[in-house]
């Protein structure tokens, strides 16, 4: 990983809005969902959304390198959103990859049947954490709220998203940090670099910091977000999933996760990285002033559950929000710092995968999505 210490001067221009306040719902199945998410991109104001002339990144979540229903990009989503790009005119397309200390995004892209898509179809895909990816110092305009204060040294972001459009690939899921998490925090990965947990204790605000340099380095923003199985409880690993048939998609991001949110039974405007983005101006976080195209949602409630911790997750919160607080450099941003790595691979690859995952996962691929999952 090399980095830049100048600003660089092929920054894209912030962008006029473009779907501003405007989502797709629709339901979908196994037969059809490859075409459905043509369908809903189309709907969602794709064209308008991203720039013809610019190269096209799909930002693929890796959440976990084990496949686990609605934790990570289905090959579905990823397959539907090629074709549909392509049949739009967007033929230069790549898929992005973000590694983390505790995730192996090669290992996961296999995993998840995401590279059986993108070796299909043709599109070369880069793992942006990988050595020789180039990362430079990014001066944004727009007024940070922590990013400048946690990484005094500069902003770094990967050189090669810089002045594409961008396409985040997440999925209708729970977070133990943020309530939900979809395509505001799809960005997390792509633009930060592996010492992005400094930012957990202020993780809301950095995700609105982060969609402020999203709209000035990139040509256009869109997103598809899968839930056709959907996870509630302690994400974005140790959830419950739950078959929902549904798909969204828009290029308003705050308004997709808000739509999400809203489906989850969640209130937006209380979840704190939604309504800050909203009153910043960012995106439309309100869903009574959310336009839903295709479907009526308004009955619609998963009564999915927030607040949900694994002894990991807890762990966690006591260092960045707990009594361990004076402690959260020491153990996070010193030498000593690979015992957290190992005690979160411990507890989530060796206890609790074998002991609760894997059973979860068996019931899963006995579903209609399951079984489509085995295809690719």
């Amino acid at each position: 990983m090399s980095i830049e210490t100048t600003r660089p001067a092929s920054a894209a221009p912030p962008r006029a809005d473009a779907g501003y306040g405007k989502v797709a719902v629709l339901y979908t199945s196994a037969p059809t969902v490859v075409a459905d998410i043509g369908r809903l991109m189309e709907l969602a104001g794709l064209r308008q959304a991203l720039d013809p002339a610019a190269r096209t990144a799909l930002k693929i979540n890796i959440s976990w390198q084990h496949y686990y229903p609605a934790c990570s990009s289905t090959p579905w989503q990823v397959e539907g959103a090629i074709k549909a790009l392509r049949a739009a005119g967007y033929q230069d397309i790549f898929g992005a990859h973000n590694g983390t200390v505790v995730v192996d995004s090669h290992e996961g892209e296999v995993r998840n049947k995401h590279k059986a898509v993108t070796d299909r179809y043709g599109v070369p895909t880069f793992h942006l954490t990988d050595k020789g990816e180039r990362w430079v110092r990014y001066a944004p305009r727009g007024e940070m709220l922590v990013l400048d204060k946690v990484y005094p040294d500069g902003i770094q972001v990967p050189e090669r998203l810089i002045g594409t459009n961008i396409v985040h690939l997440p999925t209708v899921k729970t977070h133990v940090f943020t309530t939900m998490t979809g395509a505001m925090k799809n960005a997390f990965g792509g633009l930060l670099h592996y010492q992005r947990h400094w930012t957990h204790a202020v993780i809301h605000e950095t995700l609105v910091d982060l969609l402020t340099i999203q709209r000035e380095i990139h040509a256009g923003v869109f997103a598809v977000m899968d839930g056709t199985i959907a996870g509630d409880g302690p994400g974005p690993r140790a959830m419950r999933p739950h078959v929902k048939n549904l798909i969204l998609a828009g290029a308003d991001q705050v308004a997709i996760d808000a739509t999400a949110a809203k489906l989850m039974g969640f209130d937006p405007l209380k979840i704190k990285f939604i309504r800050l983005a909203h009153e910043r101006g960012l995106g439309c976080g309100d869903p009574d002033k959310i336009e839903v195209k295709g479907i009526d949602i308004a009955g619609i409630n998963f009564g999915f559950h927030e607040g949900e911790d694994t002894f990991a997750s807890w762990g966690q919160k006591q260092i960045y929000w707990g009594p361990l607080k004076p402690l959260e450099k020491l153990l996070l941003r010193t030498p000593i710092v690979p015992w957290s790595y190992t005690a979160s691979n411990v507890y989530y690859n060796l206890f609790w995968y074998p002991l609760r995952g894997r059973k979860r996962v068996r019931q899963a691929l006995a579903t209609e999505w399951g079984q489509l999952f085995k295809q690719y």
